[in-house]
């Protein structure tokens, strides 16, 4: 071989190294990118795992089948088959993308065919944290963030805050403010239900229930827009009373919108009530038991559906609720139909109690007459150096709440809000924590499932009505 083939040689072997090189790097990589496309997520316990790796406990809570009564009894249902093998079940997910899990919210569920042997829902993707953010905020701000929580009932967030921090100041609300806050909450329980009402509907199929609820629900927030200048997260309902007196003309407003609900009420009647495919779909499915429901500590429509009265309007009375004249409404069997029943009656029993606020409503002050706790007249700012130090320094540093502990709970659409508030006499809470009913009624979802067909699953996760921005919180 000569030295020019020699030379050649060694040219040609170079190049093929160094191809050979960068095409064991590229495979590397394509199947690490691979790898990480395939990688499965894991949300560690709370998981469903299969029932080989399931103790016999663990799988009877998952189901439902073991709950803890007040008095120290059990609720077992049936005994489930631990020995079932994990080839003759199937586990998916449903959700959190899911449009009919009504939110982020995970489902991972064990079938038999179509029928669901066991639930977990997984919770936890929205990570807002509000209850901490809510420690680093004054009490003045605190509004602008627990109004946020449950997005459908901004008012009823913001309404149980304020009275938490009302009672650590111990502070007398004028009447009017009362009642603004009574007409306003029962205004956001109608608008929060013919929510409900739209959606149910457009997960059982009937897609003009979807455009009659919304078209109601309208009304309701331009009333909202009016008083408070936002459709949603108002900030109106704040520590002191509300942010601004009603608007001009707000009965007439207030009566068109009784009236239109009212009758539309009766037309969603005719439309869903004796329909037989919504009743197929809603009748015996979903059932709950009273006693399951106070063992799971559920709430709301859900609990009164299986035939306890327990409304916190007529129980634990707060504001002036004492004072005015409406039924509690309550089911029998528990199931899906019940919890339809019961939203819709509610919705009329609210709009009875809004033309009785209506025509009660008190005259005077808006928001207590504190300088402490209330800034002062807009129109005083501009002439007064005083007000607008005072101004400034409410809305800057805040006012200082007395030391103490408190847990407020009002009845919000869902069923029980609580807001537990600890103060250590800055202007800031020391602890905040949310009694979230969406949070607590999930737990009825492995009872409410278990047995029944997949088709059902959508129509029962609707019936609970979670919002999972009050879940994740």
């Amino acid at each position: 071989m000569s030295e020019h083939d020699e030379d050649t040689e060694a040219t040609d072997t170079e190049p093929d190294t160094e191809a050979e090189g960068a095409r064991t790097v590229g495979t590397s990589r394509h199947l690490a990118e691979a790898a990480a496309l395939n990688a499965e997520t894991s949300e560690g316990a709370q998981e469903l795992m299969d029932r080989s790796s399931t103790g016999a406990g663990e799988l009877r809570r998952e189901v439902g089948a073991v709950l803890r009564l007040p008095e120290g009894n059990f609720v077992n249902p049936d005994d489930i088959d631990i020995e079932r093998r994990d080839d003759d079940t199937m586990i998916i997910n449903m959700g959190p993308q899911h449009p009919s899990t009504h939110g982020v919210l995970r489902l991972m569920l064990e079938l038999d065919g179509e029928t669901v042997l066991r639930t977990k829902p997984i919770i936890g993707y929205l990570h807002t944290g509000m209850e901490k953010t809510g420690e680093e905020l004054t009490y003045v701000q605190g509004a602008t963030n627990v109004t946020r929580m449950d997005y459908l009932s901004p008012l009823t967030n913001e309404l149980v805050f304020s009275l938490a921090t009302e009672a650590l100041l111990g502070v007398e609300l004028p009447p009017r403010a009362v009642w603004i806050r009574m007409l306003m909450a029962e205004l956001q329980r109608v608008s929060s239900h013919l929510m409900w009402m739209a959606t149910n509907g457009m997960d059982l199929g009937s897609t003009s229930m979807m455009i009659y609820g919304f078209r109601e629900r309208e009304m309701v927030l331009a009333f909202f827009e009016k008083t408070t200048g936002l459709r949603m997260n108002h900030n109106y309902i704040r520590p002191g009373g509300v942010a601004a007196d009603l608007p001009d003309g707000w009965q007439d407003d207030v009566d068109v919108i009784c009236d239109t609900v009212m009758a539309r009420t009766f037309e969603y009647d005719e439309l869903l009530t004796g329909q037989p495919i919504f009743r197929e779909r809603t009748e015996a499915v979903g059932n709950l038991t009273a006693e399951e429901a106070l063992a799971l500590s559920v709430t709301g429509p859900i609990l009164r559906s299986t035939g306890v009265p327990w409304d916190l309007r007529r129980t634990m009375p707060y504001l002036d609720y004492d004072k005015l004249d409406f039924d509690v409404i309550v089911g029998t069997y528990g199931d899906n139909f019940d919890r339809y029943s019961i939203r819709l009656n509610e919705i009329r029993e609210s709009i009875k109690m809004i033309r009785q606020i209506a025509d009660r409503m008190p005259v005077g002050d808006y928001r207590v007459q504190d300088r402490k706790v209330t800034p002062p007249p807009r129109a005083r700012i501009d002439e007064s150096m005083e007000a607008l130090i005072h101004h400034f320094k409410i809305f800057t540093e805040g006012f200082r709440v007395p030391e103490g502990e408190v847990y407020v709970a009002i009845e919000s659409p869902r069923g029980e809000l609580g807001c537990y508030m600890v103060s250590d006499g800055t202007s800031k809470p020391y602890r905040m924590h949310i009694r979230g009913p969406s949070f607590v009624n999930l737990q009825a979802l492995p009872v409410l499932l278990r047995g029944g067909l997949m088709a059902d699953a959508v129509a029962i996760i609707s019936s609970v009505d979670p919002v999972m921005g009050e879940v994740d919180r």
